[in-house]
């Protein structure tokens, strides 16, 4: 039986963070005031790899700028995306915690979970959280989670709740295409960005009191997740919950490595490695020839004529831009 474990650097550790919602209000980041409530993380990223898709945008124009000057964000975005690699959200599911204790105001559970680009989606037009969650908290703060998976909603309209109280499992509800948490923070309605909650005017992380135990480190754009199979999947596959390792057990007519990004740059490289059980190494890179916020990219080597030697083999990926490392990963597999 093929067995397999993975390893990663430049993921996020928890505690990480938060914020999104694509709200139909017109709404500028805010300067929240120094009372807005404690948070903890909204998600239990304890068995998976929680990543940060997208941040508050910043720019008051057509542009996009995030907290740290970055492009991590889109224009007019009100919050953080908070992603999970697809086939953690369709198996076990990835829980959603209450990030602050307050009186839960509202909730929506009945929508699908649809990919809204594929061809017959519902309409969402007026209900693109999706299934979600609003807390109310004390001075105006309320925080918001969106995307939710149908039938996964665990508390009731007017209940009290504490920080860290499950509210529901991460779904793909509402105005989305790929498993995150929208996770919105507003005062007197107005967004909160919680990594600058005061100022927009310069970059990078606030100094002085945070509403979080500690930030993360920013990441300008990073792995996923790896995985194996015997030939090139296709994207659809990947969004749907490919398992990492997806090898038969009998003979290989190739041995493929794919990866699962975000935030991909024009330019940026990926270095694809299969490390052999006799200590050879074969390597490729590949070139991205267009921005794109989430990606995957897959290289591979086809059966020598007596097929791939039995033993332990390695996999990795490497994700430059220019000559800074953003990430790397690699995923162990054996073959009998």
């Amino acid at each position: 039986m093929t067995r397999a474990s993975r390893n990663q650097e430049g993921r996020f550790a928890a505690p990480f963070l938060l914020t999104c919602l694509a709200l139909a209000l017109a709404l500028q980041p805010g300067t929240g005031r120094a009372d807005m409530p404690a948070l903890q993380l909204p998600l239990d990223c304890s068995a998976t790899r929680c990543f940060i898709q997208k941040h508050v945008d910043h720019d008051p124009g057509p542009g996009l700028r995030d907290f740290a000057c970055g492009r991590l964000t889109s224009d007019g975005h009100k919050g953080t995306d908070i992603a999970v690699p697809p086939a953690d959200a369709t198996g076990a599911g990835v829980t959603v915690l209450a990030a602050a204790a307050g009186r839960v105001r509202g909730l929506r559970d009945d929508m699908p979970d649809i990919d809204v680009t594929v061809p017959g989606a519902p309409n969402v037009n007026g209900r693109e959280c999706g299934n979600g969650v609003v807390i109310a908290h004390d001075d105006g703060w309320e925080s918001q989670y969106c995307h939710l998976k149908r039938d996964s909603i665990a508390v009731r309209k007017g209940e009290r709740v504490s920080a860290g109280t499950r509210l529901g499992a991460v779904g793909l509800s509402g105005d989305t295409n790929y498993y995150h948490l929208h996770f919105s923070l507003r005062q007197d309605g107005r967004v909160v960005d919680p990594f600058r909650p005061r100022s927009a005017e310069t970059c990078g992380p606030e100094s002085g009191r945070s509403p979080w135990p500690s930030l993360p480190d920013y990441r300008p754009g990073g792995v996923v997740q790896v995985g194996v199979a015997d030939r090139a999947p296709g994207w659809n596959e990947i969004k749907a919950g490919l398992e990492p390792v997806d090898l038969p057990d009998g003979t290989l007519p190739a041995i493929v490595i794919w990866s699962q990004l975000f935030a991909g740059e024009t330019g940026d490289r990926l270095v694809f490695a299969i490390d052999f059980p006799d200590g050879r190494s074969r390597s490729d890179e590949v070139r991205l020839a267009k921005a794109q916020p989430q990606l995957f990219r897959a290289w591979g080597l086809k059966a020598p004529p007596q097929g791939f030697p039995p033993g332990a083999y390695r996999g990795r990926v490497e994700f430059w831009r220019g000559d800074a490392l953003l990430a790397r990963d690699e995923i162990a597999f054996d073959r009998p």
